[in-house]
């Protein structure tokens, strides 16, 4: 049985990377910031950013980190960054103003941003040896 703070440990690394993660997310939001008609360069972004950072965090040291911590920059960090249900509200937002064609460009591009940016991103991780080491 583990101990109770190492039970904990991964939680609060969630809380705390979340909490940067969505603070990150509304400064993007801010400086672009979209709705209705206007094509959301914003969310493409943090998204295709998010995707690439997490390939390359997963190419480069997933192995070598404790779990707290993948569980902090991954869902904590990374997931609170990014998000599919802001795609798919800006993409009926879009739809909905009658601009039907930019929606579908932007779901188009999200998904191959998406996965080329996690292609690149383990790529570019995977090409630097030896792998992170991390102490617990």
């Amino acid at each position: 049985m583990s101990a109770p703070g190492s039970r904990l440990r991964p939680a609060l690394a969630v809380l705390v990377g979340g909490a940067v993660g969505t603070g990150l997310r509304l400064a993007v939001d801010l400086l672009l910031p979209h709705g209705g008609a206007t094509f959301p360069f914003g969310t493409l972004l943090v998204n295709v950013v998010g995707t690439f950072a997490l390939g390359v965090l997963v190419g480069r040291a997933w192995g070598a980190l404790p779990e707290w911590l993948k569980a902090g920059l991954g869902p904590g960090l990374l997931g609170s960054f990014t998000t599919f249900s802001a795609v798919a509200v800006s993409a009926v937002e879009l739809a909905d103003t009658g601009a039907g064609l930019s929606a579908a460009a932007y779901v188009a591009a999200s998904i191959a941003g998406g996965l080329l940016a996690a292609l690149l991103g383990l790529a570019t991780g995977a090409r630097r040896t030896p792998p992170v080491e991390v102490d617990e």
